[in-house]
C-alpha cells in the first residue's frame, strides 16, 4: 500500500484529493513569490486542490554560466519563509550540494533532490537523515524501476517520507519523452508519485545556450497523468512566462493555471471516484 506523505498541513497519497505544487521556476524577486502565493491561495479555496509552494533558491544547473540562477541560498531561504508566513502554504525548494542541507530544512516542509543529482548518494542520505519530506525526480536517465534504489536508501535511513516525481526521458537532441508507464511503476514501490507537467515539455538546451519548451502541451500531458493516476500535479508558473528569467516556455501563465485545473480536476474527481 503507498504510503501517504505529509508536507506541512498537505497530505498526498491515496485517498487524499489531488494536490497541487507549484510557483515560479526561480526566486526572481519577494514581490513575484507574494504575487503568485496570492493567486494559488484563492485557487486553492475555491477548488479545493491542496497546494504546496514550490521556488528555486538556485537553479545550479543552467545550460550557460551567464544564466540567472536566483538570489542564492539564505536570501532565497529568507523570501521563501516570508511566503510560508503571510500566505501559510507549506514550501518545498531544491538542495544541490550536502552543505545546503541543513538551513534548507531550517525552513522549507519539504527537500527536494533535482532530477540530474537523483544518484548523488551523501546528498540524498544527508537530505533524508532531517526527517523532511523528500521529493526525487527521477533522473531523465533513468528507467522507473531503478528509482527504488533511491528509495531504499532514504529508507536507510529511517525516513519513508518520499515522493517520486516523473519529468520525462531524455534520448538526447534536446527532448523529452514522458512514458506513462513510470507512474505505476513507481507507486509500486510504495511512495507517491508526482508528474512535473511543465518540465517534462521542456527542450533542454534546445533555445541556444538554454532550455527551451512547449507549454502548449503541458495541460494534456497534466490531463493524462491524472488520468493515469498521479497523486500530485507539479506546475511551474509566471505572471509573465515570456520575460521569466528561467523556463519561461514551458511554464503556466498564471492567468491560465485556474482555467486548466478546473478541467483537470473533472478529470481527477471521475478517476477517484470523488
Amino acid at each position: 500500500m503507498t504510503r501517504r506523505v505529509k508536507i506541512g498541513k498537505v497530505t498526498i497519497g491515496p485517498g487524499e484529493p489531488l494536490v497541487l505544487i507549484a510557483g515560479p521556476c526561480v526566486i526572481e524577486s519577494q514581490d513575484l513569490l507574494f504575487r503568485v502565493a496570492e493567486v494559488l491561495v484563492e485557487i486553492e479555496a475555491r477548488l479545493g486542490i491542496p497546494v504546496v509552494f514550490k521556488a528555486s533558491y538556485d537553479k545550479a544547473n543552467r545550460t550557460s554560466f551567464r544564466s540567472f540562477r536566483g538570489p542564492g541560498l539564505l536570501m532565497g531561504l529568507e523570501m521563501l519563509s516570508k511566503v510560508k508566513e503571510r500566505f501559510g502554504l507549506p514550501i518545498l525548494s531544491d538542495v544541490h550540494k550536502e552543505s545546503e542541507v541543513e538551513p534548507a530544512a531550517e525552513i522549507l516542509d519539504a527537500l527536494q533532490i533535482p532530477a540530474f543529482l537523483c544518484r548523488q548518494t551523501d546528498l540524498i542520505m544527508t537530505a533524508a537523515e532531517t526527517n523532511k519530506p523528500i521529493n526525487v525526480k527521477k533522473g531523465q536517465f533513468m528507467a522507473p524501476w531503478d528509482m527504488a534504489y533511491v528509495v531504499e536508501k532514504i529508507a536507510s535511513t529511517g525516513n519513508r517520507k518520499v515522493l517520486l516525481t516523473e519529468r520525462g526521458t531524455t534520448f538526447g537532441y534536446n527532448n523529452l519523452v514522458v512514458d506513462f508507464r513510470s507512474l505505476p511503476i513507481m507507486a509500486s514501490l510504495d511512495c507517491p508519485v508526482v508528474f512535473d507537467a511543465t518540465h517534462s515539455v521542456q527542450l533542454p538546451g534546445g533555445g541556444k545556450g538554454a532550455s527551451s519548451g512547449q507549454r502548449e502541451f503541458v495541460e494534456s500531458l497534466a490531463r493524462a497523468a491524472v488520468a493515469v493516476g498521479c497523486d500530485a500535479l507539479f506546475l511551474e508558473v509566471h505572471p509573465s512566462p515570456d520575460k521569466a528569467l528561467s523556463d519561461g516556455a514551458n511554464m503556466v501563465p498564471l492567468e491560465g493555471l485556474s482555467p486548466m485545473l478546473e478541467r483537470v480536476l473533472r478529470i481527477a474527481k471521475a478517476v477517484r471516484n470523488e
